[in-house]
């Protein structure tokens, strides 16, 4: 996608592991609209890099060019306004193998475009952040944003739970149902742990719990607490919420450590339907059958693979 000069306004790169890809494909397409291109792509929506457990690195592109010598011209008008700046030369391109750009080529290039830009130039503590990237044979210019993975803390909580959602899980599975927090409300009615909420509310959100167990409840007040984060988590039946929602998020109780029968399972479903516009569904098995019936239509999906067996995530409206 690009802006009105013909450039992209944006170009952000990722990475996933072999078991991740079906979980980082879905998030994408949720934040973004469509199926990316792997490793590196262009787009005209801004996400944040640091909300996505996939994201690396995003460019907002100032300048765009068919060759380096025209990218070194136009960065002599960047204005750093007194501050220090240093310029990176992002690894992740399409560049075929014989093309490849080696490490002490990127530091010419990155020294280069430093000496055409007047100012501070400072590696190692800069105030302002550029990158620079080679992508479907041009080269983009922009300011640099690199994801803060800050919610690698999250994954120390105070109180767990063996088959609790993963902190990478439940990242993405927030991304999914949510791709612009602007506005929207949520829920997560059997929010066990908190694993879901926190890192909504990591992200900005405005979520409320709920739990039937009133020690697993009390294990999500301590969590999200814990990182400083305040929500309200109730006590009590899904089926005595009230209120209305954009959005819920619904990790489906599992028949492994504790026992429920598919009319449970259903019973839940129902109620979520009832209270939210659009859910979040992450079962040990499709249920596409029982997830129709309650009233949901699944529009994307996916697999998450952790210790021995899968999750399907269902976005469901």
């Amino acid at each position: 996608m690009t802006n009105a000069s013909g450039r992209p306004s944006y170009i952000y790169t990722y990475a996933y592991s072999a078991d991740e890809e079906s979980l980082c494909r879905m998030e994408l397409r949720c934040l973004f609209g469509e199926e990316v291109p792997p490793a590196i792509f262009a787009s005209g929506i801004a996400v944040d890099v640091s909300r996505s457990p996939f994201l690396k690195e995003r460019i907002d592109v100032m300048y765009a060019g068919d060759s380096l010598p025209e990218i070194y011209t136009q960065v002599e008008q960047v204005e750093v306004e007194g501050k220090s700046f240093k310029a990176i030369f992002v690894k992740t391109n399409d560049l075929s193998a014989a093309d490849k750009i080696e490490y002490a080529e990127r530091r010419v290039i990155e020294r280069e475009i430093g000496m055409h830009i007047e100012g501070e130039a400072d590696v190692n503590h800069p105030q302002l952040v550029y990158g620079i990237v080679t992508l479907g044979g041009r080269w983009y210019f922009g300011h640099y944003h690199k994801n803060k993975a800050d919610w690698f803390r999250h994954m120390k909580k105070p109180r767990s739970y063996s088959i609790a959602l993963s902190t990478r899980v439940a990242r993405a599975a927030v991304n999914m149902g949510i791709p612009r927090p602007e506005g929207i409300k949520a829920i997560d009615p059997c929010c066990g742990i908190g694993t879901v909420m926190v890192e909504a509310l990591s992200m900005g959100i405005d979520i409320v719990g709920r739990d039937i167990n009133p020690m697993i409840a009390t294990g999500a007040r301590t969590n999200i607490a814990h990182f400083g984060f305040a929500a309200e988590v109730t006590l009590g039946d899904i089926a005595d919420i009230r209120e209305q929602y954009d959005v819920a998020f619904v990790d489906m109780p599992y028949n492994l450590y504790s026992s429920i029968t598919p009319e449970e399972q259903f019973f839940i479903l129902v109620h979520a339907r009832r209270i939210a516009d659009r859910a979040v569904i992450v079962a040990i098995e499709a249920m596409d059958a029982m997830i129709s019936e309650a009233g949901f239509t699944i529009t994307d999906r996916c697999i998450a693979k952790k210790a021995g067996f899968s999750r399907h995530i269902m976005l469901c409206q």
